[in-house]
């Protein structure tokens, strides 16, 4: 079960980073629970009237939980490619899931039908690897890509490899997430 002290610390410093973004609070500055400060790796997802408006995060634990936290939130909010920066304007309707990965495992997999066997729907965070190319899907996209054959093509074709035929030397790994998201009453 999701620790919530926890869960609440992430969001609360998540918030107090977008907000120091946008000059309109003070720096963040991580709670004195221990576990702020060994290394996590987080995703933090920002929604806009329910869409999805901003999602960066990290697969490795290479710095403090409070520090990938804190630049994951800013980075959500100003670097996703795909959606131009929240504005000042938004900030305040919009809310923010802070996801916690656990340790990527790697899948042994014969070809693409044995890997697809393999995926545990709704509970696998998927990474994929080929060459240079690899993406990721945290386990919340199953809700929106509930067949396994329709998020590993998804997921191919993220990463700019071709969702059509196999590729070669495809590589997969996985990972779960503990999860807490704000509720509209908190984001306001």
């Amino acid at each position: 079960m999701p620790d919530t002290e926890l869960g609440s610390e992430l969001l609360r410093l998540a918030r107090a980073a977008i907000a120091h973004h946008f000059g309109i609070g003070p720096a963040p500055e991580p709670g004195a629970d221990p576990r702020l400060a060994e290394r996590g790796a987080t995703f933090v997802t920002l929604t806009l009237d329910g869409e999805l408006r901003g999602c960066i995060g990290s697969l490795r634990r290479t710095r403090a939980l409070g520090a990938d936290v804190i630049a994951n939130a800013v980075a959500a909010a100003s670097q996703d490619p795909r959606f131009p920066p929240l504005g000042a304007d938004e900030f305040a309707q919009a809310e923010i899931e802070v996801s916690l990965l656990s340790e990527p495992e790697f899948i042994d997999f014969s070809d693409e039908a044995d890997l697809l066997r393999q995926l545990r729907p709704f509970e696998d965070g998927l990474i994929l690897f080929a060459g240079c190319r690899s993406a990721t899907f945290l386990p919340q996209v199953w809700s929106q890509l509930p067949q396994p054959e329709m998020f590993l093509a998804a997921l191919k074709r993220k990463a700019g490899m071709p969702v059509e035929r196999p590729v070669d030397g495809l590589m997969a790994a996985r990972y779960s997430v503990s999860k807490w998201h704000e509720s509209r009453a908190e984001a306001s």
